[in-house]
């Protein structure tokens, strides 16, 4: 299974999504942009440390609505309004 993160951020910017999971490996890794501009091409398929940022900052975007979406879910679940009908309902994509 792909992630979904990694796939609509390649889409977005039309980059293939192994590079785009390559970068966000070394990101996850500790690696920053200027590292992984200079000595990681390889890895990224060469994209350079504009579309790297672009990565980065998307990707953390949409990691930190995802965590947001859980935590409002767990506040409605606290709460005791969370139904079965709301738990059934798919999650409609945000991002197109």
């Amino acid at each position: 299974m792909t992630d979904p993160i990694v796939e609509l951020v390649a889409r977005e910017r039309r980059i293939p999504p192994r590079s785009v999971a390559a970068t966000l490996t070394l990101l996850d890794g500790g690696a920053t942009v200027p590292f992984i501009a200079r000595y990681r091409k390889e890895a990224t398929g060469g994209l350079d440390e504009v579309a790297l940022r672009e990565i980065a900052e998307r990707s953390r975007y949409l990691r930190e609505l995802e965590e947001r979406k859980q935590f409002v879910k767990g506040a409605i679940a606290e709460s005791g309004q969370l139904t079965p009908g709301l738990v059934a309902v798919p999650p409609k994509p945000i991002f197109v």
